[in-house]
């Protein structure tokens, strides 16, 4: 499977380079994976056809760079070069088989039926429509514009307004809106959609301002990949240097009640999703989250998430601003 990496030289500039273990393979003439895509899709072939046409530069150690000891900086394997607003991320939850449990558990237990277990039948029982046909409809949620967007090694701050940070590691799909406003799936990222757990479970309502948080997708994306298979990973969280808490991962349709696709149309059925020229970072959902578990993340804190076939780990500290709460006034014009 092809996989891309985007990465940023102070002196040479950013790069697009393809993932040739142990080494990294500049594409020649190619600054960022958005006019790769362009590219490829004004020239009517597939990415991955379009990239074998294209010659390579010498090849970069991987290890020195994934390890931060040269002056090649990775980044987010996605970014809209123009403007970041253009570039929405956003997401969909309760489409594991595992994610309602997890749900429930940040809610009132006693509570008979609650409206996340709700959301999560109506997936298990239309999520997975023929092919063609619209199933049921995901619970959908905001993130920001591609400014929230850090990629490995990047920090994933917890405002001093937040209650808590905390991993949710997943699958994430990347797209390109072609000028004749169809939606092109550049790939697949593993990545930590990260958000205040401690801040949803005071009140279903409060799942919305909890999703307003930086994430991070990478540090390599997938080319020409499907969630058609059982994938398999694992969420770390390191604490001064030492695993804390670790779990298990599985995602892909056969643990999904919704398909891919039928995640996708009830994204893009919307005109103002299908805006030429835009890009979508688009989570599937959580398999699994430290907070099931009452942990509570730290200062310093690492999360590590690891996807079989998804290339190497994405890993990002975790960074808590101590500063009190300051009010935001508006001006009157």
């Amino acid at each position: 499977m092809l996989r891309l990496v985007q990465l940023s030289h102070p002196q040479i500039g950013r790069r697009v380079a393809v993932v040739t273990e142990p080494t990294l393979r500049p594409i020649q003439g190619v600054s960022t994976l958005f006019d790769l895509a362009d590219a490829a899709l004004r020239s009517g072939k597939k990415l991955s056809a379009y990239i074998d046409q294209l010659g390579f530069d010498e090849p970069l150690d991987y290890d020195s760079i994934y390890s931060q000891r040269s002056e090649w900086t990775l980044l987010p394997p996605i970014d809209h070069p123009q403007d970041s607003a253009r570039c929405l991320v956003t997401g969909t939850g309760l489409t594991h088989k595992a994610s309602a449990d997890n749900r429930q558990s940040m809610h009132d237990a006693t509570a008979p039926v609650t409206d996340s277990m709700r959301m999560f039948r109506i997936g298990l029982e239309g999520g997975r429509p023929a092919p063609g046909d619209i199933g049921a409809q995901p619970e959908w949620f905001y993130k920001g514009t591609g400014s929230i967007l850090r990629g490995h090694n990047q920090t994933l701050d917890v405002p001093n307004f937040g209650f808590d940070g905390g991993d949710e590691a997943e699958i994430a799909g990347v797209y390109f809106i072609a000028v004749d406003g169809t939606p092109h799936r550049i790939g697949l990222v593993q990545s930590n959609e990260f958000s205040d757990h401690v801040l949803e479970s005071q009140n279903y309502l409060y799942l919305a301002p909890s999703k307003l948080r930086s994430c991070s997708i990478g540090p390599e994306i997938l080319i020409g990949s499907d969630l058609n298979g059982d994938l398999r990973g694992s969420i770390t969280v390191e604490r001064a240097g030492k695993p804390f808490w670790r779990a298990d991962l599985r995602s892909g349709h056969p643990n999904m009640c919704h398909t891919v696709p039928n995640l996708e149309h009830h994204h893009f059925k919307y005109e103002s999703h299908r805006r030429p020229g835009d890009l979508h970072v688009h989570f599937f959902g959580a398999d699994v989250f430290s907070f099931r578990d009452r942990v509570r993340l730290e200062n310093h804190d690492v999360m590590v998430v690891s996807f079989d076939g998804f290339g190497r780990p994405l890993r990002n500290p975790l960074r808590i601003d101590p500063s009190p709460p300051r009010f935001v006034p508006v001006e009157v014009l």
